[in-house]
């Protein structure tokens, strides 16, 4: 799955945006406020919303009222266009709204866009939880169209749907909104020993570290020699890890520096250690999610780390899943394409979408060899600065 489009309609500070000629790799700047938190947790509320429905995602965020722009009218609306596994060019919207103090879907559908033989396929077209889905079967391979009725209006089509094989591209979708990550990283969590045992991908906390480097080492060697040949360019003095079970049962983290003889075990190593061996694991895992979202990695790290970390992202997103970042950190920025770089600026209260590669002036700049991170400090990115 590769996101090409995102449009927002009254959810926050997002009004009326458009996130377009998204690249797989995806940099969002802007000031406190302006949107950075509230583009990531629209992942969060699909992914929510899948995992319940849509009224205990909106009253996890402390309700509907609370959820929606302040003034807007009509629905909250998320619109999604994206490219499926198999090269379709597919589109997903969902509409909510409140009824009676709770929210439920106003309009859920998923379009085929057919460009070789021109035209598009509905696939699920529900309203207040009824509607129809496209039907693959062997005689009729374009689908025919089947009611539905679902039993509850908060519970989204594509994940009652998305359990029946006849529906393969809800199927799909409904499994890549299942697979995205979005991190919420603690320093503290990623420190804490564990309990012997593995896990084969980074919790969105952190906390699990010890246990995937262990899987890594154990079941993915050449992924794992990855991740300590990065350790090595990128952290000065780390030449190993290793992921020690102790007597009592528990696993911990252990570093050795070069100039010393014995490890130092995770609790007695730098933040900007911990966590930079953190994003190589997750960027280096086996089975890349279909979509991370990671707000200001450069927290705790050194600044000249920083254009490694944005390659490493690149890399991530090449090997095949999406990367979303904010930054606050022009040495990341400096890293970045330019085609790569969205900037957020607030205007009467709601936030405006930039691509930066639609500027003519930083494309002109960047073609003679000024990185975006510089153009940015010279104030270049127009309400960027708070």
């Amino acid at each position: 799955m590769s996101i090409t489009r995102i449009s927002i309609k009254n959810y926050r500070v997002f009004r009326d945006a458009k996130f377009e000629g998204l690249s797989p790799l995806s940099v969002v700047i802007g000031a406190n406020g302006t949107g950075k938190s509230t583009l990531f947790d629209i992942f969060s509320f699909l992914k929510d919303a899948l995992a319940g429905n849509v009224h205990s995602a909106t009253a996890k965020r402390g309700g509907f009222s609370e959820l929606k722009s302040r003034g807007g009218h009509g629905p909250i609306e998320i619109e999604v266009s994206y490219v499926g596994s198999s090269g379709q060019a597919l589109f997903y919207s969902l509409w909510l709204t409140e009824d009676k103090g709770r929210t439920v879907v106003k309009f859920e559908g998923l379009i085929n866009y057919k460009y070789k033989r021109g035209g598009k396929e509905s696939i699920v077209n529900f309203a207040r939880g009824q509607g129809i889905a496209g039907k693959v079967s062997k005689d009729k391979p374009d689908g025919e169209s089947i009611p539905y009725e679902l039993d509850d209006h908060s519970t989204l089509a594509i994940k009652a749907l998305g359990q029946i094989r006849d529906f393969p591209l809800v199927v799909e979708l409904r499994s890549l909104i299942e697979g995205w990550h979005i991190s919420n990283f603690h320093i503290a969590d990623a420190r804490a020993s564990a309990e012997a045992g593995y896990a084969e991908h980074l919790s969105t906390l952190g906390d699990n570290v010890a246990q995937v480097a262990h899987y890594l080492h154990e079941n993915h060697p050449k992924q794992f020699r990855n991740v300590l040949e990065s350790m090595r360019d990128r952290v000065p003095g780390v030449d190993k890890v290793e992921a020690k079970v102790t007597e009592d049962g528990r696993l911990v983290l252990r570093f050795k520096d070069g100039s010393f003889k014995d490890p130092f075990i995770a609790r007695h190593v730098s933040d900007g250690t911990i966590k930079m061996f953190a994003y190589l694991v997750l960027l280096h895992d086996p089975k890349p999610h279909p979509l991370i979202a990671v707000e200001e990695p450069e927290n705790q790290l050194y600044p000249d780390m920083l254009g490694l970390l944005t390659e490493e992202f690149r890399d991530y997103a090449r090997r095949g899943g999406q990367a979303f970042v904010s930054t606050h950190s022009p040495e990341f920025l400096n890293a970045a394409n330019l085609n790569e770089v969205y900037w957020l600026e607030k205007v009467k209260g709601f936030s405006r979408v930039h691509r930066a590669s639609d500027n003519q002036l930083l494309r002109d700049l960047f073609d003679e060899g000024d990185p975006p991170g510089a153009l940015w400090r010279r104030h270049l990115f127009d309400g960027v600065d708070p």
